[in-house]
């Protein structure tokens, strides 16, 4: 019997390690090719992984918890045939291990979670907004890198982050003595360490207490970090969407049978939306240090409730490119896929603008928070018909409209409150002013 080693597999473009979160098979156990054997966690998405040959699993590389890059082995998999390969090379003489040497070894061990060795707790996403994998984060402990550190690094990755080699160099440097010392960080970017403690909690003797799953710590990392990151504002717009309900009511089982899609709000509002972000690009920017990066793509974010209660937000990527039946697959298959966990990587990155349905919920506004490094994200309200004032040529008289809120959150670093507010007007304009005659 030959066997095959299985690796890591690459799971999206910038996604260069993975956590094993379970395996689903046991050691001895017969596997098919592309049958899911384990669960893997990147910082995006939780995923099955499927295997890449039909046999016996005969041995697990990676146990659960453990951080592998992408091409390392996990797992070996006796197949059918004749055994092949070369013996393996001798054994060199051990060497004197390297702090680089050291933290090398590390890529097959490092865990979700670390906190350096002066005691100081290494985020996923720093104060400032940097992001810190499970690998750097590992390393970092297991040298005694501080946060400040951290912050220090000038990343190579995508988006600023600091790469394993990079975090590698730095020890090189570190060890000649030659690295730079952090430096303060200025008092209006940072409050004292003591402020940024929780209140403790009393638990009486009939309180239940849950853990967080792994998804949710995440969120809250994320959403502390963005009100850290940008100074919240938010506006608010009540828009009139009879139009846009009468249009709705009269197309969509035409839609359906010709789409086979079912046609909800959504896709139309997001449709607004992207419309109203060409005629005002400078929301769709991001901020890096002091320069405002403008966004070529316009790449819509929809957060999504999945069935435990948690949140995720995929991508509808060049948004501005689809028609509206475009973007209702789009929006339909995201949504469906995002509550069977079985979003890839890549759609959950590269949001330019996100969209928050609040109105599923039946609430009629909200003031969310942005998704980083986005600069603002909007929230829907749900739509109800309310007595309204109906101007006539015969004058102005009392009339049933449907109407909605739309609130828009933005960063106050790049966007004031006349551009924030005109964007969010010029959707409801958008909406108010719909073609209820367009066809589909």
């Amino acid at each position: 019997m030959a066997t095959v080693e299985m690796v890591m597999p690459k799971m999206g473009e910038s996604v260069m390690e993975g956590t094993v979160l379970a395996w689903l098979k046991n050691v001895g156990d017969t596997i098919e090719e592309d049958e899911s054997i384990l669960e893997v966690a990147t910082d995006k998405v939780d995923t099955e992984i499927p295997a890449t040959h039909a046999g016996i699993l005969k041995e697990v590389l990676a146990g659960e918890g453990d951080v592998i890059e992408v091409g390392k082995p996990i797992a070996i998999i006796e197949i059918d045939g004749e055994a092949g390969g070369s013996a393996p090379a001798p054994t060199e003489a051990p060497k004197e291990e390297t702090p680089v040497a050291k933290a090398e070894a590390m890529v097959e061990t490092a865990m979700t979670t670390a906190s350096s060795s002066n005691g100081s707790v290494v985020p996923r996403t720093s104060e400032s907004g940097k992001f810190f994998s499970p690998l750097v984060r590992s390393i970092a402990k297991e040298e005694g890198i501080s946060v400040a550190e951290l912050e220090s690094i000038n990343g190579t990755g995508k988006e600023g982050r600091v790469t394993k080699n990079d975090i590698l160099s730095y020890l090189e440097t570190r060890k000649s003595g030659s690295a730079p010392t952090p430096a303060a960080q200025p008092a209006i970017a940072t409050m004292p360490s003591a402020s940024h403690q929780p209140m403790p909690v009393a638990v009486d003797g009939g309180d239940e207490i849950i853990e967080m799953d792994r998804m949710r710590k995440m969120i809250a990392e994320r959403m502390v970090a963005s009100k850290h990151i940008s100074p919240h504002v938010t506006s608010f717009v009540e828009a009139d969407v009879t139009k846009v309900v009468a249009w709705r009511d009269k197309v969509k089982n035409e839609f359906q049978n010709r789409e086979g899609e079912k046609l909800t709000f959504t896709p139309i509002l997001i449709e607004a939306i992207v419309r109203a972000i060409k005629d005002f690009p400078m929301i769709n920017v991001q901020v890096d240090g002091n320069n405002i990066v403008k966004k070529k793509g316009i790449h819509i974010g929809m957060a999504t409730a999945l069935p435990t209660g948690n949140l995720i937000v995929p991508v509808i990527h060049n948004a501005d490119q689809l028609s509206l039946v475009g973007i209702t697959k789009k929006v339909n298959d995201l949504a469906k896929r995002a509550r069977e966990n079985k979003l890839k990587p890549d759609e959950l990155q590269g949001g330019t603008y996100t969209v928050s349905n609040v109105g599923s919920f039946g609430n009629v506004m909200g003031t969310p928070i942005i998704m980083q490094p986005q600069v603002a994200i909007m929230a829907l309200g749900a739509i109800q018909k309310k007595p309204s004032v109906v101007e006539t040529p015969e004058g102005d008289m009392i009339g049933i409209r449907s109407k909605m809120f739309l609130s828009h959150s933005y960063d106050h670093r790049v966007v004031d409150g006349a551009l924030g507010g005109m964007f969010v007007r010029k959707v409801a304009d958008y909406l108010e002013e719909y073609d209820i005659n367009r066809g589909i």
